[in-house]
């Protein structure tokens, strides 16, 4: 029993040893974890973070814009009646009524014609250009959707580009799904309206105050 004691005894210094060790890199540790973590001179550190995030999905949105609008003329631009031939009376636009499915022609786009009345026709050359790109593009995913609930609307139109902070007003209302989408931009009035069912997506421009605020109460929206 002694020689069992005398051992234990040998042996416990060295034990000692090795927790004190042990403790003392694990209080280093901490110490340079506390340090990292006070990041003096950044008390918003984690607010920073989040404006950084926002900021890139803005730079990105106004790139999609700018994107979809590359052929359309300048902004300010304003919009002019084609010419009518000589000795030809002017004739209106032919337009389809509302509800219409418009097929593009194989190979290439839509030709849009320039409207003469409703919001569309407040709209300068550029937003009225984009307009119809925008009508395109978000219509044709929408039309994939069988049954599109505002959350699936919201992601298809996050995919496509369009961010939250741009999209109001998304609800359901009986059997559709609404939503409106602030396309301002370099001084624009465009948005967009739009509804979905899937048996049916309609999606039209609209006008809003070049200024201000986002408001759905101040846009004008084809009746």
């Amino acid at each position: 029993m002694k020689r069992t004691r005398a051992r234990i005894r040998a042996v416990d210094p060295v034990m000692r040893r090795r927790r004190r060790t042990l403790a003392v890199t694990a209080l280093a540790a901490l110490t340079l974890a506390a340090c990292g973590s006070e990041q003096p001179g950044r008390p918003g550190g984690r607010a920073e973070s989040v404006d950084a995030v926002s900021a890139t999905k803005d730079a990105a949105f106004i790139k999609m814009l700018d994107e979809v609008a590359r052929e359309c003329p300048p902004p300010g631009t304003k919009r002019e009646a084609p010419p009518t031939p000589e000795g030809e009376p002017p004739t209106a636009p032919v337009e389809p009524p509302p509800g219409a499915t418009v097929k593009p022609p194989p190979g290439g786009a839509v030709e849009p014609i320039a409207p003469t009345a409703g919001p569309e026709a407040e709209l300068d050359a550029r937003d009225w250009c984009a307009g119809v790109q925008h009508e395109q593009r978000v219509a044709e995913v929408l039309l994939q959707l069988k049954q599109p609930d505002p959350a699936q609307v919201r992601k298809v139109l996050n995919g496509l580009g369009y961010i939250d902070g741009r999209i109001h007003a998304l609800k359901r209302s009986g059997v559709v799904t609404k939503f409106v989408i602030d396309l301002r931009d370099k001084g624009g009035r465009l948005c967009l309206d739009g509804t979905a069912n899937g048996e049916l997506t309609e999606v039209d421009a609209c006008v809003a105050p070049a200024d201000g605020a986002f408001d759905i109460a101040n846009i004008h929206r084809r009746a």
